[in-house]
């Protein structure tokens, strides 16, 4: 049986399946957007699909930290709707 790739949240810090999470991404031309397909190239950040964990990394500035560039506040509500969606 093959084994599922994790990757660790950056609101609650759990491991989870890779495909459980919402993956954002800071493209070559740092363009920061959401990859719904998991595939985009470019260095990526992971989060639960939990509005308690985004705020968490909105407090805390973590994925600005991660993908070291500013975020602007139209990533985090495209975050929340994705997270609000579901």
């Amino acid at each position: 049986m093959k084994n599922k790739p994790q990757r660790t949240c950056m609101g609650c810090n759990q491991k989870r399946d890779k495909q459980d999470l919402i993956r954002i991404v800071k493209d070559n031309q740092k363009n920061i957007s959401i990859d719904k397909t998991g595939k985009k190239e470019g260095r990526g950040a992971y989060i639960c699909d939990d509005i308690k964990c985004l705020e968490k990394v909105i407090k805390s500035k973590r994925l600005e930290k991660i993908l070291e560039t500013p975020i602007s506040q139209e990533i985090y509500e495209n975050l929340r709707g994705v997270i609000l969606d579901k």
